[in-house]
C-alpha cells in the first residue's frame, strides 16, 4: 500500500536515471502517447477482498526499462501495450477533454475531520470507492478512526483523481506518495484491460503543445472509446469480461 502523506510544494522533475529529461506524455494527433524521460512502465492489476470489493493494487509485469517509447491509445495495436504504428483501426482519438478537468462539476463531501472533493467525470471504474459501506458514508459519517483511514487510503488508491481528500481543517490534499510512473490497469482474472494510470505528477502534453495541469494521479484511455479524451471515461468497462 503506497505511503500517504501531504505533498510538499515541488513536484520531483525527472527521475533519478535520467536528469537531462523531465518525465512527460506526448499526445499525438491521431497516434500514440509519446512517453519520453525513462518513465517506468508496469502492470498495475486491481486485487479485491474477499467480499469481492476492490482493495489494493498488486504490480504485475514490469517492462524492460526505455527513454522513450509509444503506447497504443486506440486498442488495436498488434503490440499492445505499444503502438505497432499502423494506425489503421480508425478509431476518432481526437481530444475532447477541456484542459482545467471539472471546472464546474466537483462535488464536496464535508465530514467532521475529512473532506472530500468527487470530480466524477474523472471516473476510471477501478471501482476502490465502494468497500466498507463507500467513501462517501466514511468521510461524511464515520463511526471510528478506522473508517477515517479507510476513507484516506479509497481516496488514494483512485487511479484517476477523481476522489481527493483532505483533512477537514487544512487545504492540503492527503496524496499517496507516488513516484513518477506508468502503470497499466488490469481486472482481477483476466477479466480485462483498464487504462494508462499516470502517477507521481508526469507532465501530459496535448497535441498542440498544450500542457494538461499536473496531477499526482490521471488516468489515460488506452480502448479508444473515452469520450474525454485523452483520460479515461470508464468506457472500456463495456469491454470487461463479466
Amino acid at each position: 500500500m503506497p505511503e500517504m502523506k501531504e505533498p510538499s510544494s515541488k513536484r520531483s522533475a525527472v527521475l533519478q536515471n535520467h536528469p537531462a529529461q523531465e518525465p512527460k506524455i506526448t499526445v499525438e494527433r491521431d497516434g500514440p502517447y509519446r512517453v519520453s524521460g525513462g518513465i517506468p512502465l508496469s502492470e498495475q492489476e486491481i486485487v479485491k477482498d474477499a467480499e469481492g470489493f476492490s482493495e489494493t493494487w498488486r504490480t504485475g509485469k514490469t517492462y524492460p526499462p526505455q527513454d522513450d517509447y509509444a503506447l497504443c491509445r486506440c486498442g488495436h495495436a498488434r503490440t499492445a501495450p505499444f503502438c505497432d504504428g499502423s494506425h489503421s483501426c480508425r478509431t476518432n482519438l481526437t481530444e475532447t477533454a477541456p484542459y482545467h478537468p471539472c471546472p464546474d462539476q466537483v462535488r464536496r463531501y464535508d465530514g467532521p475531520f475529512l473532506s472530500l472533493s468527487d470530480c466524477t467525470p474523472l471516473c476510471a471504474s477501478a471501482k476502490f470507492c465502494d468497500r466498507a459501506g463507500g467513501i462517501w458514508s466514511l468521510t461524511t459519517s464515520p463511526d471510528s478512526a478506522e473508517a477515517e483511514g479507510i476513507a484516506i487510503t479509497e481516496a488514494g488508491n483512485c487511479p484517476s483523481g477523481r476522489l481527493v481528500i483532505r483533512n477537514a481543517a487544512r487545504s492540503a490534499p492527503i496524496e499517496p506518495h507516488l513516484e513518477p510512473s506508468l502503470g497499466l490497469v488490469e481486472y482481477p482474472d483476466g477479466a480485462g484491460h483498464g487504462p494508462v494510470w499516470v502517477r507521481g505528477g508526469v507532465l501530459i502534453e496535448s497535441a498542440d503543445s498544450k500542457p494538461y495541469p499536473v496531477r499526482n494521479r490521471v488516468t489515460l484511455c488506452r480502448c479508444g472509446r473515452s469520450a474525454n479524451k485523452p483520460f479515461c471515461d470508464g468506457s472500456h468497462r463495456d469491454l470487461l469480461r463479466k
